[in-house]
């Protein structure tokens, strides 16, 4: 019995990738441009890392002519930077025209169902309708039906506050079936603490400090009533809400974006975060923004505690310079929402897959 077969582009990483996997696909081919996410790419697949074909998509569509006809699923994130509303949202960002490059890859390919992931803004804000507008629209000339939807990751089990649109093309049958059977890989999320303490003790080998950036408390914070929200310190780093779920993990992680945790809290949840007091006392009038001294059992997140929220697997190892991993890590699609992603299709799509 033959096994299904995907085709990994922008892979980065290796998210997308990861969930697939498991679900039992053989990546035939990937693509990235990055040379320290490529790397990461090969190195934790020793059995696979040929694939990995690293370079400019553009260069590299002829390579996928030997494939043509006999791909199960083509799937990727095209960069989302001139889509997210982090960003500047430039209709003009070369990065945009790359969802398009992801269509020259169906067309070439020609697989059974294709998968695009990017932000929420893609799938819901006016200022891309065009662009919505022309990507189905070409891609309903290749032959696919096509159909889009947004999806909180924290609903299949990623401990994350991270939204994104997936796109579902396929030759034969409705992708509102996709859609239908995500519904059914809904599951909770865990809480932050209960992630954060399985990596194991911060500091250690294990899980060691990665981020030396200094945490300061902002003197004109921003307040929201939430003492996890707004901005309590100087730089995008926020605390974490260690019994809820931490916001989107940013690719800008390393410096002073990182989250931050505290670290007494974390090991004895009878503590209240200490941004908790600190935010009651500010809107209490007790105290002068940035008079208080942070105590040093705060620190950052580290590279380890950031690839379990994104729920790469525990041995996942990371390539580059330290700020270049967080940003392999926060570029990711997570890899149980991949997984999710993966096994819907399966369920939806039986006959389109080599394995029934």
């Amino acid at each position: 019995m033959s096994r299904k077969t995907a085709i990994s582009l922008f892979s980065g990483a290796g998210g997308l990738d990861v969930g697939f996997e498991k679900a039992g696909f053989q990546i035939l081919f990937a693509n990235e441009f990055d040379h320290d996410a490529a790397c990461t790419w090969r190195q934790n697949r020793p059995l696979n890392s040929a694939a990995m074909s690293e370079g400019d998509i553009a260069e590299k569509l002829p390579e996928l002519s030997q494939f043509h006809g006999k791909v199960d699923v083509l799937f990727g994130g095209p960069p989302c930077q001139g889509f997210s509303v982090a960003g500047k949202m430039d209709p003009n960002d070369a990065r945009s025209e790359l969802i398009f490059t992801f269509l020259q890859a169906v067309q070439i390919v020609e697989p059974q169902i294709f998968v695009m992931e990017n932000v929420k803004a893609l799938g819901t804000l006016e200022r891309w309708a065009d662009i919505r507008g022309r990507f189905l629209s070409r891609a309903s000339e290749l032959g696919y039906n096509v159909e889009y939807s947004v999806f909180h990751t924290a609903d299949f089990g990623v401990p994350q506050k991270r939204d994104r649109v997936i796109f579902v093309g396929v030759k034969k049958g409705s992708p509102k079936d996709f859609f239908t059977s995500m519904k059914k890989q809904t599951c909770a999320a865990p809480k932050t603490r209960d992630v954060l303490l399985s990596v194991g003790t911060f500091g250690s080998q294990q899980n060691p400090d990665t981020c030396s950036a200094n945490i300061t408390l902002a003197k004109s914070p921003i307040m929201r009533k939430s003492p996890y929200a707004g901005m309590l310190v100087n730089g995008a780093g926020r605390p974490v809400d260690l019994d809820g779920l931490p916001p989107t993990l940013p690719a800008t992680m390393g410096g002073n974006k990182t989250p931050i945790v505290d670290q007494r809290a974390l090991e004895d949840e009878a503590i209240v975060n200490w941004f908790e007091d600190y935010h009651k006392k500010i809107v209490a009038g007790d105290c002068v923004p940035a008079t208080m001294e942070i105590p040093d059992y705060i620190r950052r997140l580290t590279l380890r505690e950031a690839a379990a929220i994104q729920t790469f697997p525990p041995d996942y190892t990371f390539c580059g310079a330290r700020n270049k991993q967080y940003r392999q890590i926060g570029n990711a699609v997570p890899s149980l929402f991949a997984y999710k992603i993966a096994m819907a299709l399966c369920a939806a799509y039986p006959n389109a897959l080599s394995l029934a």
